[in-house]
Formats: C-alpha cells, sequence, structure tokens
C-alpha cells in the first residue's frame, strides 16, 4: 500500500503582493524553494493563516533573496499581501518506508529569510 505523506513545508511565509491579472501560481523565493526541495511547477498545496483559506497551485520560482511570496491569479482572491500563509508538498510513497521518512521543514523571519530548517529524507518517495 502507498500513502501520501508531507514532503515539504515552508511554514509562516508572508504574503508580499496578489496578482489577480497573472495566468496562475505562486512565486516563491528560490532559496525557499531549494531549502523545502520544492520544485518549479510543482504541485504547493497553500493553507491562509489570516483567512483559512485552502488552495492548490504550483510554484514558479522568484530571484533568490528576493523574500518574495506573489499569488497569483485566481488564488489572488484567496490571500492578501500581508497574509501569513503554510506552503506544503505531498508524495506518495510505500507504507513501509513512510514510517521512517522525514519531510524538509522550512521555518522563516517576518522578511520571508530562512530562519532554521530541517531536511527530510527524500529517498523514500
Amino acid at each position: 500500500m502507498k500513502v501520501t505523506m508531507l514532503k515539504s513545508k515552508i511554514h509562516r511565509v508572508t504574503v508580499t503582493h496578489a496578482e489577480l491579472d497573472y495566468e496562475g501560481s505562486c512565486a516563491i523565493d528560490q532559496a525557499l524553494l531549494e531549502q523545502a526541495n520544492i520544485l518549479p511547477f510543482e504541485q504547493i498545496h497553500i493553507y491562509n493563516i489570516a483567512n483559512g483559506e485552502r488552495f492548490t497551485t504550483y510554484a514558479i520560482s522568484a530571484p533568490r533573496g528576493s523574500g518574495t511570496i506573489g499569488v497569483n491569479g485566481a488564488a489572488a482572491h484567496k490571500a492578501s499581501p500581508d497574509d501569513l500563509l503554510i506552503i506544503c508538498t505531498y508524495g506518495k510513497m510505500k507504507a513501509k518506508k513512510a514510517a521512517q521518512f522525514k519531510p524538509a521543514l522550512v521555518y522563516v523571519r517576518p522578511d520571508n529569510s530562512i530562519s532554521h530548517s530541517s531536511h527530510g529524507h527524500l529517498a523514500a518517495l
């Protein structure tokens, strides 16, 4: 049997901008993407701490060190600048390996710079 496990999480990032007139996605500082093991165009789940909205989109890379968290397209209705978000990815793996799997967890400062992280074990995916 395969189970779906948390692959990575970026915890409490601050939305820097929301652009309704954009084709979609969420722009994320490249340093955050790398630390969280999230690929450009990978599906992401976003949980808005400010208003309770939960939605799915995909990641795109923003300039490294910019602190950018930009919510674009229709998702811009679900997040506003200064909202706090949790951004997650998930992966499927065999239940036996899931018992030992550790996700990549990234924690940020108010300016979206990395405070600290723990690196998961991706070999199980």
